[in-house]
C-alpha cells in the first residue's frame, strides 16, 4: 500500500502538533504540510497536491467549509475530512455539499480519525457516530416540504458573501478583505450592503452577532 500524503489544517498549533505526532506512528500516512487558516490551506493544497486533508471547520479568515469548496474548485482532488465542534445539521450538510467526505466531532478519539481515513481512502464517506443520530432525527422530524437549509447563512448567502461576512465579523477592513480575496475594496463595500440586506441587519455589531450565532467565525 502506498503512503498517503496528508495536509493538516487547524488554527491551533497544539492540535496540529498532536495530529502530526499521532500520524507519524502510522506508516500508511505522511504529513506533508500544515496550515493555520483556510486561505493558507487553499494555497498549500495547490502546491502540495495532498491525497488527504484533515481540516478544522472553525478557523479565522476563512472557515473549513468555504476552504473545502475553494480547494475543490481549484482542481485539487484531495479527500477532505472536517473536524468540528459543531454538530448542527446545517454545518454537516453544507460540509458535504462543499465536497467534504468525512465529518468528525473534535472530541472523537484519534482511533476514530484513523478509521475515517481508512474509509475515505476506500472511497466511502464517513460521519462520526456522535452526530449520526442528530442527522437522522432532524430529517425524520422535519416538516414535509420544509427546506433542510431554510433560513441559514448557507441558503441565504453566496459563498463569497459568507467569506466576506466572516472577515467583517472578525474586524477586518474593506481594504484588508480586498487584499485577502484579491478584489477591489469598493466591491467589498457592495458585498457588505448585500449581506446586510439579506440577513436583515444594519450594523457591524449585529452582523458579528449573526456570524457568531451561526458558527461562521471564531471570534471569542
Amino acid at each position: 500500500m502506498s503512503t498517503r500524503h496528508i495536509l493538516l489544517v487547524d488554527d491551533h498549533q497544539i492540535v496540529r502538533d498532536g495530529l502530526r505526532v499521532c500520524l507519524q506512528g502510522n506508516e500508511q500516512y505522511t504529513v506533508v504540510g500544515e496550515a493555520a487558516d483556510g486561505l493558507a490551506a487553499i494555497q498549500l493544497a495547490k502546491e502540495l497536491k495532498p491525497d488527504l486533508i484533515v481540516m478544522d471547520v472553525a478557523m479565522p479568515g476563512l472557515n473549513g467549509i468555504e476552504a473545502a469548496r475553494e480547494i475543490h474548485a481549484g482542481g485539487c482532488m484531495a479527500k477532505i475530512i472536517c473536524l468540528s465542534m459543531h454538530s448542527d445539521r446545517e454545518f454537516i450538510a453544507e460540509a458535504f455539499r462543499a465536497g467534504v467526505v468525512g465529518y468528525l466531532i473534535k472530541s472523537s478519539a484519534f482511533k476514530e480519525l484513523l478509521y475515517a481515513l481508512k474509509e475515505v481512502v476506500a472511497g466511502r464517506k464517513y460521519i462520526s457516530p456522535a452526530v449520526t443520530d442528530i442527522i437522522v432525527d432532524n430529517y425524520v422530524l422535519q416538516t414535509p416540504g420544509q427546506s433542510a437549509t431554510s433560513a441559514t447563512p448557507f441558503s441565504v448567502l453566496t459563498s463569497r458573501e459568507r467569506q466576506i461576512l466572516q472577515m467583517l465579523a472578525e474586524g477586518r477592513s474593506a481594504k484588508q478583505i480586498g487584499l485577502a480575496l484579491d478584489i477591489n475594496h469598493k466591491t467589498v463595500h457592495a458585498f457588505r450592503s448585500q449581506i446586510f440586506e439579506k440577513i436583515g441587519v444594519d450594523s457591524l455589531p449585529e452582523l458579528t452577532k449573526y456570524a457568531i450565532r451561526h458558527g461562521l467565525t471564531t471570534v471569542e
